[in-house]
């Protein structure tokens, strides 16, 4: 599936691995339902809850042109106990 694009790998995503919390890149029109869906079918884990949002926008200059960078969605997936993706099969 191309709806979720890439982990997110900052220093806050890090810290939540421990708590079995998982940070990812998605695609704008992809929902809830069909993430969950498809991370439970791809990693075979079960979630127990997600939480969405959207990175705010940020002006872009380049020499004389001023613009906005593109819009992005970010979604944090919280896993039931037992279960991880292991950091290997992410990238």
């Amino acid at each position: 599936m191309d709806k979720i694009k890439k982990p997110i790998l900052t220093e806050k995503s890090i810290s939540l691995l421990g708590k079995r919390q998982y940070t990812f890149e998605v695609d704008i029109n992809v929902t809830k339902w069909q993430a969950k869906k498809w991370m439970e079918k791809h990693f075979k884990i079960k979630i127990r809850s997600i939480k969405s949002y959207y990175v705010p926008i940020k002006n872009k200059k380049n020499k004389t042109n001023i613009g906005k960078r593109k819009r992005r969605k970010r979604m944090i997936f919280n896993l039931q106990v037992g279960n991880s993706i292991p950091i290997s099969s992410i990238n």
